[in-house]
C-alpha cells in the first residue's frame, strides 16, 4: 500500500504481544507490517503524538520505534511530510602478519576478546548441570547434522526477538569462520570466485575465503560504511559487518543498507552479514540486521566468541532458500553444550548476561577515553574496540614501543588490504578496569616517543 496511511485502525493492525519493553513491541510489530506488505514503500505513518492516543501509550514509545526504524532503514523522516516507509520488498587475503617475539603483555589492548573475567561461570554450569541431569539418554550419541533442534528452535527465536532478523532454519557451526568457510565452498560450487570484503576488515576471514579457493577484492570502507558504489562489477558476493564494522567503528548507515541490498538484487549476489558484536551499542539501541530486510539475499553469521567466549566453540549461521542445500552441515559442536546453551537461552540468562555486559562495557570505554585525554579517536560507542588515529605517525613503531612497556595494541595496517592513514586498533573488551589508566599512560608514552 503507497501513500498515506495515517487512518489505518491502528490498534488493530499492529500486535504489541509478547515480550519486552512497550517501544521494543511497537518497534516489531512496525517492523512486521512492513515486510508484510502491509505498509508499502511511500506509505506515510500517523505524527507521533496520533499513534500515541491511538495506542494510549507516551508520544515517548512512539518516538523511539520510529528512530530505530529510521536508523534500520525501513522508514525515513522527511521534511514536511513527516515519517513514511522506506523499504519495499522490491527494492528491497594478504599475507599473515608477522608475530612480534615479546614477553606476554602484562596489559592487553588487542581486540577480539569479550571480559574472560565476567563469564557467568554459575549461570552456565547450572545450564550444563540441568542437562546432565534431565536430557534423555539417546542425547549422547553422535551430534545432529546442523545442529540440535531444540538449540536451533531457541536459537532463530533469540534472533528474531533481538536482531530483526527473519529465520525459518537457522543451523549451527563451531564459530563465524567455520560458517564462513562452508559458504565460501558453497559459491566456488557455485560458479562464484571472487568474493568482495570490507577494507579494512578482518583478515581472518578473508584468509578463509583464500584457502577455500577464492580471490578476495578489498572495498572501501568511509564513516557510513561499505562503499556499495565500490564492488567490482562481476563481483556475486560481499562480506560485511553492518551492525559495527570491524576495525573502523562506524555503522552502516541506513542508505548504505539499500543501496547495498539494490545490488544484490541486481548482481543476483549474496550479501553475507558477519553480526560482529552488534550486541553492544552504548548510545542507542542496536540496529537490527540487514538479512531481516531481505532474507532472500542475505546470510547471517554470529556466535558468542564476542558475548560470552571463544572457548565455547559455539556459533550459528542461516541462509537465503536458494542456498539451503549448497551449504553442506559439516560436524557440529557437542551436543552436550549445544544443549547447554539452549537452557542459558530459555531461562533468560543469556539476555541478563548481556545486560550487565552492556553497563560494564560502556563504563570501561567511557574511562579508556577520558583516559587517552585528546587523542583522535573513531568509531560509534560501540562494541569492544576503538581506533585511535597516528596521523603522520608510524602504527608499527609504536606497536613495538608499547610491547616493550609490557602493553599489547593492534596495528590498524595489520588489517588493511590497501595501504591507509596508520592507527592503532585498542581492544577494551577483556581490559581489567583497574588497569584502564596505566594503559593510556603507557600508550601515550609509547606514542610521544
Amino acid at each position: 500500500m503507497t501513500g498515506s496511511r495515517t487512518n489505518l485502525a491502528w490498534d488493530v493492525l499492529l500486535d504489541l504481544s509478547g515480550p519486552g519493553p512497550r517501544h521494543e513491541r511497537l518497534t516489531r510489530a512496525l517492523r512486521t507490517v512492513i515486510r508484510e506488505g502491509t505498509l508499502g514503500s511511500g506509505a506515510a505513518l500517523p505524527p507521533s503524538r496520533t499513534l500515541a492516543a491511538d495506542l494510549g501509550c507516551s508520544r515517548w514509545v512512539i518516538t523511539q520505534a520510529y528512530e530505530q526504524l529510521i536508523a534500520e532503514g525501513y522508514l525515513a523522516a522527511r521534511t514536511g511530510s513527516g515519517t513514511v516507509v522506506r523499504w519495499s520488498a522490491s527494492s528491497a587475503e594478504p599475507a599473515k602478519p608477522a608475530v612480534r617475539k615479546v614477553s606476554p603483555p602484562e596489559i592487553d589492548l588487542a581486540p577480539g576478546l569479550p571480559d574472560l573475567r565476567h563469564f557467568p561461570r554459575t549461570r552456565w554450569a547450572e545450564a550444563v548441570r540441568e542437562v546432565l541431569v534431565n536430557a534423555p539418554h539417546g542425547e549422547f550419541g553422535y551430534p545432529v547434522p546442523g545442529g540440535h533442534p531444540r538449540l536451533r528452535a531457541v536459537l532463530a527465536d533469540h534472533l528474531r526477538r533481538c536482531r530483526g532478523a527473519v529465520v525459518d532454519d537457522v543451523r549451527i557451526a563451531s564459530g563465524v569462520t567455520d560458517a564462513f568457510g562452508r559458504l565460501c565452498r558453497a559459491l566456488l560450487a557455485a560458479g562464484i570466485t571472487r568474493v568482495a570484503a570490507e577494507d579494512p576488515g578482518w583478515h581472518t576471514l578473508r584468509r578463509v575465503a583464500t584457502r577455500a579457493g577464492l580471490d578476495v577484492v578489498g572495498v572501501p570502507v568511509d564513516e557510513d560504511g561499505l562503499r556499495v558504489d565500490e564492488i567490482p562489477p562481476g563481483v556475486r558476493a560481499v562480506l560485511v559487518t553492518p551492525a559495527h564494522q570491524f576495525p573502523t567503528g562506524t555503522v552502516l548507515s541506513p542508505a548504505r543498507r539499500a543501496g547495498l541490498l539494490a545490488w544484490a538484487r541486481e548482481a543476483d549476489g549474496l550479501i553475507i552479514e558477519d553480526d560482529y558484536d552488534a550486541e553492544f551499542r552504548y548510545d542507542r539501541r542496536p540496529v537490527g540486521t540487514v538479512q531481516g530486510m531481505d532474507p532472500a539475499r542475505v546470510a547471517l553469521l554470529g556466535s558468542v566468541s564476542k558475548t560470552l567466549s571463544p572457548a565455547l566453540g559455539l556459533g550459528w549461521y542461516t541462509v537465503p532458500p536458494q542456498w539451503t542445500d549448497r551449504v553442506e552441515p559439516s560436524p557440529t559442536p557437542p551436543a552436550l553444550d549445544q544443549l547447554a546453551f539452549a537452557a542459558f537461552l530459555e531461562r533468560g540468562s543469556y539476555d541478563r548476561h548481556l545486560r550487565a555486559a552492556r553497563r560494564r562495557y560502556r563504563a570501561r570505554r567511557d574511562a579508556l577515553v577520558d583516559a587517552l585525554g585528546p587523542a583522535r579517536l573513531s568509531g560509534v560507542a560501540a562494541g569492544l574496540h576503538l581506533v585511535l588515529e597516528l596521523p603522520g605517525g608510524s602504527a608499527a613503531a609504536v606497536v613495538e614501543r608499547a610491547a616493550a612497556k609490557g602493553l599489547r595494541v593492534a596495528d590498524l595496517g595489520d588489517y588493511r588490504v590497501a595501504p591507509g592513514e596508520p592507527g592503532l586498533v585498542l581492544g577494551y573488551g577483556n581490559l581489567a578496569d583497574g588497569s584502564v589508566g596505566t594503559a593510556a599512560r603507557l600508550l601515550r608514552e609509547a606514542i610521544a616517543r
